[in-house]
């Protein structure tokens, strides 16, 4: 169920949109499209990555996740008043991903490399802000009739596992409707030039992922005590490893 396919702005970068639909049929499509497209490249004798930042210099790459949430009786988007206004559900949601999204940083970045692309002025968000289609935040508002008013979710790297990253947005969006969360004020100007707000490094997320009790208790204790020993796990593989780079300025320089 594609939208568009056509060329982003990095060197051999690629825009996929698959059309909107419920959560889960959706994770599917897109764990099911991502193998697809390896295949396809292995038997034309070259790589598809979904690396978030696989090189340097070049934009990394996301999966930004569309949303809204609509009533069970009748379909309606509960974002829209009838009068085609935005409802206090619709800025609960937004003020529930600004408060526990740094949080589930772990499940929108959860590699080592995908915090390469978290980083000022490469089409990457660095904060929470909330803007309307203003694309330097990490909350964007697109424009849109009261049925389709949704927000975008900036955050999630190309790496993510598509079912735990579109849950975890959600319930971050849920609690928010739950405890009535108010958002911060829509940013017009760039969101770049706003304080980072987001884990720096893996294990910075996970510490704080481990700490948020409801988080943990939404997905439950034992997913996130082991969802967060592998991550731990990976993380102190990779800082085993000494990179060229320390090689390159340190070893002689020190």
């Amino acid at each position: 169920q594609l939208d568009t396919l056509i060329h982003e702005m990095g060197t051999a970068q690629m825009e996929i949109n698959i059309d909107h639909g419920d959560p889960l049929p959706l994770a599917d499509q897109v764990f099911l499209f991502k193998r697809t497209i390896r295949e396809v490249a292995i038997r034309h004798e070259m790589y598809a990555t979904f690396m978030a930042k696989p090189m340097q210099g070049q934009p990394g790459s996301a999966m930004h996740i569309h949303q809204s949430v609509v009533a069970i009786d009748g379909g309606q988007n509960i974002f829209s008043k009838a009068d085609g206004e935005p409802s206090d559900a619709f800025f609960h949601y937004i003020g529930g991903l600004q408060t526990y999204l740094p949080a589930a940083t772990a499940f929108f970045a959860p590699y080592v490399n995908s915090y390469r692309r978290l980083s000022r002025f490469t089409s990457a968000p660095i904060n929470l802000s909330w803007g309307y289609d203003n694309r330097t935040c990490g909350l964007r508002v697109p424009h849109s009739g009261p049925q389709d008013r949704r927000v975008e979710n900036r955050l999630a790297g190309v790496d993510v596992n598509p079912y735990l990253a579109i849950a975890a947005s959600l319930a971050c969006g849920y609690l928010g409707m739950k405890q009535g969360l108010k958002p911060s004020e829509p940013l017009k100007g760039s969101a770049y030039e706003q304080p980072h707000q987001l884990p720096r490094h893996l294990d910075d997320a996970i510490e704080k992922l481990m700490g948020c009790a409801p988080l943990v208790d939404l997905f439950g204790e034992h997913f996130i005590q082991t969802y967060s020993a592998i991550k731990e796990t990976e993380y102190r593989e990779f800082f085993d490893v000494i990179s060229p780079w320390e090689r390159r300025f340190l070893l002689l320089h020190v």
